[in-house]
């Protein structure tokens, strides 16, 4: 057993921006279930949205974060980080991070979808998550233990519902508690309970999982982002194509190189990312190929060193000017809900980035405002914890749990398949009935100690499936990443309403809440 001020569970931008502002006489566990270097910040090929030029403005910024998430954010919640972004490109260069640059010295700044102007500071080209991981690595000190390839798969909470720390495995197997008054999931979202995704193999929806088995209330876990482009060989998902490709000049085109989006919307092939990928899964439902054409970007293989190792290594050459594409998950803008320091419901447990539902995004984030949340909130939960760092944990022994029956779980791909198939880019209530029916069939166990990693990964996906599931078949609308067939307009008796989510204590099932605000 072992103690500590801080428990952090996963390594990506936003728990390492949160170690980088913490003070140095505060003693953190990072606990990650792979290596540092392996989760979706690390890949992260999109930049950093803040209004840092001349013409731009933190208000303009925040017209169109609302704008993408079709009004349903947190106004309060959005004008705070788009008011703070420039401040926290400003703390990346002065640690270091060299962003790209063009001839004058000045940030080179790049336009994505429903961006009103270019705003998007990118480092390496498409390795931004790269660059700004490595800068923030920097800043480990001494105070810091990272731990590796240690899953999570227990927060420890009290009779009164606190948390106070966790049970994990390490790969080989070992148990192992960590005890801490703040225990911050940082696990980013969960795009592998789908088949056709960006995500690394790692985000299977684990904190999402934990937090609502430890009494967390999510909110919003229908509004899933599929992002357009994504390197489709043969119907085969290979990675993410930048959606920075399409703000320098590609167009979307069909086999005969007729324009995809052209009327669809007024900004065309830099639509909101749902417009996008319902036109590009709807061609592709009938029948016909997209391609992204980048004929007319210069030095595509210079400004696009990952997008073009990607395409090499499947066979497509970049110089022929066509890339196979279509759209799979790609964000989650649901999670447990927090406030504004990334405090969730439950006493001593904070989420932030991906995982967490701070009100930013509403039903679909708006292009490189991921970095720029976990960013944000990293360092306003540091604060946060600097002020009360030396709390005293009300230690209680876990209670012992009754031994599992036989564990029957469904594999991983049946999971993906499904999820896509009833639960993903178009939606309908028949199909929710049948995944929801078809996920409740599996008893899952309160025991997870003496079940594998594998199968506690399996159960935590099995979990997220529902809980996206169940908000899914609540709201009967469509809006943002979130399309309902049946539903296929706007309603704005939904405007202001939140599918909030929780586990009933007593009887260990969900409890849906969708008539009040979610954020108060």
């Amino acid at each position: 057993m072992e103690q500590a001020d801080v428990i952090i569970i996963g390594s990506g931008i936003a728990a390492l921006q949160l170690i980088g502002n913490l003070r140095r006489d505060v003693n953190v566990i990072i606990l990650t279930k792979s290596e540092i270097k392996t989760g979706n910040s690390f890949l992260a090929q999109g930049g950093v949205a803040a209004s840092v030029g001349a013409e731009d403005d933190p208000y303009d910024h925040y017209r169109d974060t609302l704008e993408a998430g079709r009004g349903i954010n947190d106004h309060e919640a959005v004008i705070q980080l788009t008011k703070q972004a420039p401040s926290v490109i400003g703390d990346l260069l002065e640690a270091g991070c060299d962003f790209d640059r063009n001839y004058r010295g000045e940030l080179r700044l790049g336009r994505e979808g429903s961006h009103s102007c270019n705003r998007i500071v990118h480092g390496g080209g498409d390795q931004t998550g790269k660059w700004i991981i490595n800068c923030l690595l920097q800043k480990i000190g001494p105070n810091v233990r990272v731990k590796e390839h240690e899953f999570v798969y227990q927060l420890l909470t009290d009779e009164q519902g606190s948390c106070y720390g966790v049970k994990s495995k390490h790969r080989g197997g070992t148990k192992k508690t960590y005890l801490a008054p703040h225990v911050v999931l940082a696990t980013g979202g969960c795009g592998r309970v789908y088949d056709a995704t960006s995500n690394a193999e790692t985000v299977t929806g684990d904190g999402l999982a934990l937090g609502y088995l430890a009494g967390a209330e999510l909110v919003d876990m229908e509004f899933v982002q599929f992002h357009p482009t994504l390197l489709s060989i043969n119907g085969d998902i290979k990675g993410l194509v930048s959606e920075a490709v399409r703000g320098e000049g590609a167009f979307l085109v069909d086999e005969e190189g007729m324009p995809v989006m052209k009327g669809v919307h007024p900004l065309e092939d830099l639509a909101p990312r749902h417009i996008v990928a319902q036109t590009i899964y709807n061609h592709i439902q009938q029948g016909r190929e997209v391609f992204l054409d980048i004929t007319c970007i210069d030095n595509f293989t210079r400004k696009f060193p990952t997008v073009t190792r990607l395409c090499e290594k499947h066979g497509i050459a970049v110089e022929e000017g066509k890339i196979p594409v279509a759209p799979g998950c790609h964000f989650l803008m649901g999670g447990i809900r927090t406030d504004d320091v990334g405090g969730t419901t439950v006493k001593g447990l904070y989420a932030i980035g991906e995982v967490a539902c701070t009100g930013v995004h509403g039903a679909n984030r708006l292009a490189s405002n991921s970095l720029l949340e976990g960013l944000v909130y990293g360092k306003r939960l540091a604060q946060h914890i600097n002020h009360h760092s030396k709390e005293v944990i009300s230690f209680q022994a876990p209670r012992p749990m009754e031994e599992n029956r036989e564990v029957i779980l469904p594999s991983m791909e049946e999971i993906q398949q499904s999820m896509m198939k009833r639960v993903g880019i178009i939606r309908n209530k028949n199909e929710l009935i049948l995944q929801q029916e078809w996920l409740d069939s599996f008893s899952l166990p309160e025991n997870m100690d003496t079940l594998t990693i594998g199968q506690i990964s399996r159960v935590f996906m099995v979990i997220t499936s529902k809980l996206i599931t169940t908000s899914a078949l609540e709201r009967e609308e469509s809006r943002g990443g979130h399309f309902r067939q049946d539903f296929p307009l706007e309603r704005s008796d939904w405007q202001h309403r939140h599918v909030r989510l929780h586990k009933n204590r007593k009887q260990g099932e969900i409890y849906e809440s969708i008539n009040a605000p979610a954020f108060t």
